[in-house]
């Protein structure tokens, strides 16, 4: 079980560069016990991509979380 709910979600809207991109980061249990970083990106509107990391504790998924945090500021 998460301790508490680690969510990020961003938008960057330039429209004289034609530009409206999101980036969102979580940290979710798996079914199966484990801790997932699930992280997505792409224009607003579309789906996008995503790409999921899997930790067997919650203090890794974390730490990722927040270097990604501190990379995208």
């Amino acid at each position: 079980m998460i301790a508490q709910p680690y969510h990020l979600y961003v938008e960057r809207i330039a429209p004289e560069k034609n530009m409206a991109r999101f980036y969102a980061l979580a940290v979710q249990p798996t079914l199966f016990g484990e801790v997932s970083l699930v992280r997505a990106w792409g224009r607003i509107g579309t789906r996008g991509q995503q790409i999921v990391h899997l930790f067997d504790n919650e203090h890794d998924a974390v730490t990722l979380f927040l270097n990604l945090l501190r990379e995208k500021r």
